[in-house]
């Protein structure tokens, strides 16, 4: 039986996992710890794949010792690939497989709810009444309907976000490398990245993180934003220069910020730190802004999305097991 060692497991990911391993298929290890250089020589001979998540982080380091221990596959139980050296999988001979989509109205309806929580305050409000307090003063908000609201990455997060938002009355601009022609026929304009930047109320981030656009929103596309605009990223953290986008909000540029994700999300995400001092003094400082919004990464947090993950994971790992090639879009290498 094929051994399979998660990492950065949670007890859903071993309580979806074990549902859906068909007739006890695969032999899984769960290990709450995230694989690194500290933990790689764990893995057991023989070990025919890991599965891994948004916080592991594969280096050439990492994937020389796995290559050692005669892992076949790295299995990403999520669609991004940028915390993998996929150069040096190639090397090694070691597959890489992930789940391109799983859920995609998972992490657009979860933009939305932040979109709508900031601008309604409904956060706030639940904690006045629960004091008794039915003031309604702070707590003045927009009209959705007839805002421009721009996204950038169309794929099918950014695609469902689209429609999602044309059902509010906006007018949705967009920017992708490929035009969608549904989007098209639905009333989506796409333009130039800077002419969105220019013209949105709302910027929703749907895109990947690529060494090209790291830091995509820094103080220059800043500059170019209307003041008073909003920013939500439910996509990758590297997307935002953090530290310019907090100087945004302190000068009132940015009026509402909304992000589920985070670039230094690995030293405190997916963990309970309720008792401890956090030491990162930008996260704080971002959670002293009344106007910002953060959640830790639990945009793709369903029932359907966690069982879509455990099923395309699983099925990948079933055909690469047993000699069969998957669909090109879920192989990386």
């Amino acid at each position: 039986m094929s051994k399979i060692v998660f990492f950065s497991a949670k007890p859903y990911d071993k309580a979806f996992f074990t549902k859906y391993n068909e007739a006890d298929s695969f032999e899984l290890q769960f290990l709450e710890t995230h694989l690194g250089p500290h933990i790689a020589n764990a893995v057991e001979e023989g070990t025919f794949a890991v599965c891994v998540f948004v916080n592991d982080k594969l280096t050439s380091e990492v994937i020389a010792v796995l290559a050692e221990k005669g892992v076949q596959v790295i299995a990403l139980r999520c669609a991004g690939f940028n915390n993998v050296d996929l150069d040096a999988a190639g090397k090694y001979g070691i597959r890489v497989c992930r789940v391109p989509a799983y859920s995609p109205e998972a992490v657009a309806e979860h933009a939305v709810a932040m979109l709508l929580t900031l601008n309604r305050k409904t956060h706030k409000a639940y904690n006045r009444v629960r004091e008794q307090n039915f003031s309604l003063n702070g707590l003045l908000g927009f009209n959705m309907h007839g805002r421009t609201i721009g996204v950038i990455g169309t794929g099918k997060i950014g695609m469902a976000f689209c429609r999602i938002m044309l059902g509010f009355g906006c007018r949705v601009l967009a920017y992708d490398l490929f035009e969608d022609e549904d989007l098209k026929a639905l009333g989506v304009r796409y333009t130039a990245f800077e002419e969105v930047l220019k013209a949105v109320d709302v910027l929703s981030l749907h895109c990947p993180l690529t060494p090209d656009n790291k830091y995509l929103i820094n103080k220059d596309t800043l500059a170019i934003m209307k003041p008073g605009c909003s920013i939500i990223n439910t996509s990758r953290g590297g997307l935002i220069c953090t530290g310019d986008v907090i100087e945004a909000l302190k000068t009132g540029h940015v009026a509402y910020l909304g992000i589920d994700v985070y670039e230094q999300e690995e030293r405190l995400f997916f963990k309970d730190l309720s008792g401890s001092i956090i030491e990162d003094d930008t996260i704080q400082r971002l959670m002293s802004f009344p106007n910002v919004l953060v959640t830790g990464h639990q945009a793709f947090f369903t029932d359907e999305a966690l069982s879509q993950i455990a099923q395309i994971t699983l099925g990948n790992l079933y055909q690469l097991d047993a000699g069969e090639e998957p669909d090109p879009s879920v192989i990386l290498v």
